[in-house]
């Protein structure tokens, strides 16, 4: 106990600056736990927590048997799926051909270029997606309609929704995601590269086996947090781009929690699909880290 207090003591400045990322975890990530116990409940505002009616499993047989509940999961893992499959390569590849730039000048540009996106708000980027793929002035549309062909009701369509809200996404995050794979690949050893040239090897043969075997781990890790969420697709995006129509393919589990939750004031129903939903990231979670340890030795723990 003193060996403890005598390290605390000697460098208890860290622990100051530590101090407000505990505090905010205890209380923005664990104490909010408190309230997962409204999933077995029926709760009443009036009662509280501890005053409402236990109702066990009531509220997840009520989900499994819902109309939307194999819709919602479709529509989920579909835009989950798509996203991994597309989003998760591009950055990787982005970043390799910017590594091999050679004008630092072209090279700067490229990055500002491909980072910008990322800063401007979901709430504007859904805006502009709306103006331009809108069915009379959309300039989408308009270039349509020139070419002789008639205009598209792109967001009136379900199954241009998942595309609409993946390629979007992509554009937003591409130049933000190579980030940390342009900083993974700052640690070559550059007489590594210097020493596969003299052997004769061609541009393409040092990036396949020098840079990316250095990316691999890096990659891996990046890929079992993504498989950790993976029914864990923002609501915001896609609550702004919904409609009507396209509701059948729109309609996922965030934004199902966010109307029932606080639209209906259905809070027990909706912290009931909450909890399942972070169930499933966690078994995904558990498994995807277990086969990456397996195959490739790398791993969250």
């Amino acid at each position: 106990m003193k060996r403890i207090e005598e390290k605390i003591r000697s460098c208890w400045q860290l622990y100051v600056l530590v101090l407000p990322a505990v505090l905010y975890i205890i209380f923005f990530a664990y104490k909010p736990m408190y309230g997962v116990l409204m999933a077995f409940q029926k709760y009443k505002i009036r009662d509280g927590i501890l005053g409402s009616p236990w109702v066990g499993l009531e509220n997840f047989q009520r989900l499994f048997h819902s109309y939307w509940f194999p819709i919602l999961l479709k529509n989920t893992l579909t835009l989950s799926l798509l996203s991994l499959m597309v989003g998760f390569p591009a950055p990787i590849i982005l970043a390799l051909m910017i590594n091999e730039m050679a004008d630092g000048k072209v090279k700067s540009v490229t990055q500002t270029i491909f980072y910008a996106p990322h800063f401007i708000s979901t709430v504007v980027v859904c805006g502009m997606i709306r103006l331009f793929l809108s069915p009379s002035a959309g300039i989408v549309n308009l270039a349509i309609v020139a070419l002789g062909r008639t205009a598209i009701p792109f967001l009136q369509k379900p199954h241009m929704f998942k595309w609409i809200y993946v390629i979007s996404g992509l554009w937003q995050e591409l130049g933000w995601g190579t980030i940390i794979y342009t900083a993974a690949l700052s640690s070559v050893d550059k007489a590594l590269l210097e020493a596969a040239q003299i052997d004769g090897a061609n541009r393409l043969q040092r990036i396949v086996h020098v840079n990316i075997p250095v990316l691999l781990p890096t990659a891996v890790i990046l890929f079992v947090l993504q498989c950790g969420s993976l029914l864990s697709v923002g609501y915001e995006k896609v609550y702004l781009l919904q409609t009507g129509p396209n509701l059948v393919g729109s309609e996922v589990i965030s934004t199902y929690v966010y109307k029932v939750g606080l639209e209906d004031s259905d809070f027990s129903f909706s912290t009931a699909v909450g909890l399942f939903n972070s169930m499933v990231n966690c078994v995904m979670l558990c498994v995807v880290n277990f086969v990456a340890k397996m195959l490739t030795k790398t791993s969250l723990w």
